[in-house]
């Protein structure tokens, strides 16, 4: 998130994500969950939360797809309206895969 003033410890976003995590949850709203809590909680100038996930569904029934990677995203206030913001997130985003 991009702050506007009001900053949270780094440990608290897993703590937000557990919270929504632990529910019987679709992958979708749990990205825009976390994105919008952040939003409504802190009142920054943006969120941005990309989650990557191996389904147990994909892996043990159905297609049998050992290694899909599912991805979603949710872009509120400055990373969804300014480019040059969202460019550098997922600049960002996409580097982590290389680490």
């Amino acid at each position: 998130y991009m702050p506007n003033g009001k900053v949270i410890g780094i440990s608290k976003i897993p703590r937000i994500v557990d919270v929504f995590a632990r529910r019987l949850q679709v992958q979708e709203r749990l990205t825009t969950q976390i994105a919008e809590t952040l939003m409504e909680h802190l009142n920054p100038q943006g969120v941005g939360v990309v989650i990557e996930a191996r389904h147990l569904c994909m892996m043990m029934r159905g297609v049998e797809k050992q290694n899909t990677v599912v991805t979603t995203s949710a872009l509120l206030g400055i990373f969804r309206e300014n480019q040059a913001t969202r460019d550098e997130f997922m600049h960002l985003i996409k580097a982590q895969r290389f680490v």
